[in-house]
């Protein structure tokens, strides 16, 4: 079977649209979560090396990510 005919170009258009949408609200989470901190993040975790703080905006990505994914998926 040729791999090539079974793609079809709704299913190319969609997985790029919902990427997009996708990156989209994970950049306005952020956006968010820093407006919300009164610390600036960037300079706990790089200047600071606060791993702690990385950890948690890392697991926090990971359930947004999860909680936009089950949204897109249904």
């Amino acid at each position: 079977m040729d791999y090539l005919s079974a793609i079809q170009i709704t299913e190319v258009i969609s997985t790029i649209f919902y990427t997009i949408l996708g990156v989209a609200l994970m950049g306005l989470v952020w956006k968010c979560i820093d407006w919300l901190t009164p610390f600036p993040i960037i300079k706990e975790i790089e200047e600071d090396q606060n791993i702690a703080l990385a950890i948690l905006i890392g697991l926090l990505f990971i359930a947004v990510a999860i909680i936009i994914a089950a949204v897109l998926v249904s």
